[in-house]
């Protein structure tokens, strides 16, 4: 063994430029950040999201803030990035001349969520019924494409940026086994969500053959506002969230489910008329399993006003009473309250 002070040569972590460092085994890392914003930029600006009606672009990216870096720990790769970003998109339909312009927003962009979990909210300059219709294409159509997009960022930080970061390739080769290992828990996970949601069902279900009496029920119902923002309110997240206080599951797209009030509300739109119409497949969570009423809304605008009209038929008999002042209590008068829809607009 060397004497204290007068080192060895065969200490090889003396005589390297990065100690003990070998290979980048134990430790290195690289600053991603201004590549992940050109790759981000890249993969954004110029992207064409079309089908036979609608034709939208992303024109501009405005805003990218943030950091990412790259991490090697013990052969382990690491990463950590955290963007958020803004930008501008526009967008006509393909039987038309008129271009609409609007905005787009990621605000959690990073580690802790995958592609598919990121948030990309859309909005639109100004209000009109074909910058809604635009809106609604860049939110069901578009909103998966951006996500494709970002996936792609994701992949190539963690596969095309990292290269030489683990030396020899042992490293990238424990690297990629790591992956099946996610892939696998991800699996059982669905497995066994499947297994308690099956189970769940299965407790809930009711004897077959049994006839449910039911009523209907219908009302009209004033508000001091415009037909499509009263429109917006049932059917757009944002709104639906302020009004319902709490996280709504709602996509505004025919045949697309929707979930209020934590579980009590849960059905299925069949029928979207912006400014016209609403049709849903409507039940409460205490109904008998899988029973849904059918409901109609429809909007007549006035000067200065707009009368909803409700038709409800399917409601289960002793359920009635309930569901008649559950739409005044939980619906219509926070909706006043929270936009201001009951007051006058003098």
């Amino acid at each position: 063994m060397a004497k204290w002070g007068e080192g060895d040569p065969r200490w090889i972590v003396e005589e390297r430029a990065d100690g003990c460092n070998v290979n980048n085994w134990h430790w290195s890392e690289k600053n991603a950040t201004p590549w992940s914003k050109d790759k981000i930029k890249s993969l954004l600006v110029g992207l064409k999201i079309e089908d036979e009606e609608h034709s939208c672009e992303i024109v501009e990216l405005t805003k990218c803030d943030g950091e990412a870096t790259a991490n090697n720990r013990k052969a382990k790769l690491i990463f950590f990035y955290e963007f958020e970003l803004t930008g501008e998109w526009k967008g006509s339909f393909k039987n038309g001349d008129k271009i609409h312009r609007g905005k787009f927003l990621i605000p959690n962009l990073s580690e802790e969520n995958t592609a598919d979990d990121i948030d990309v909210n859309i909005t639109v300059d100004k209000e009109c019924t074909e910058s809604y219709q635009l809106k609604q294409f860049m939110h069901k159509t578009g909103q998966k494409i951006i996500k494709d997009r970002i996936g792609e960022y994701i992949k190539d930080l963690t596969e095309e940026f990292s290269k030489g970061l683990i030396l020899p390739t042992d490293g990238s080769a424990n690297t990629a086994k790591s992956k099946p290992k996610s892939t696998q828990e991800n699996v059982v996970k669905k497995q066994l969500n499947q297994a308690v949601n099956q189970s769940s069902k299965s407790s809930h279900q009711t004897v077959k053959g049994v006839r449910i009496k039911c009523k209907k029920f219908s009302q009209k119902i004033e508000f001091m506002c415009q037909a499509g923002d009263l429109y917006r309110a049932l059917t757009e997240r944002q709104m639906v969230c302020a009004f319902t206080r709490g996280d709504a599951e709602i996509e505004a797209d025919k045949g697309a489910k929707f979930r209020l009030f934590n579980g009590s509300v849960t059905g299925t739109f069949t029928e979207l008329n912006f400014n016209e119409s609403i049709g849903m497949r409507w039940r409460f969570e205490s109904w008998p399993a899988e029973h849904y009423s059918e409901v109609k809304i429809t909007f007549d605008q006035k000067d200065c006003t707009t009368d909803l009209i409700l038709e409800q038929s399917g409601i289960p008999e002793n359920e009635y009473d309930k569901t008649s002042e559950g739409w005044e209590r939980y619906y219509w008068q926070p909706i006043k309250a929270t936009f201001g829809f009951g007051a006058s607009l003098y």
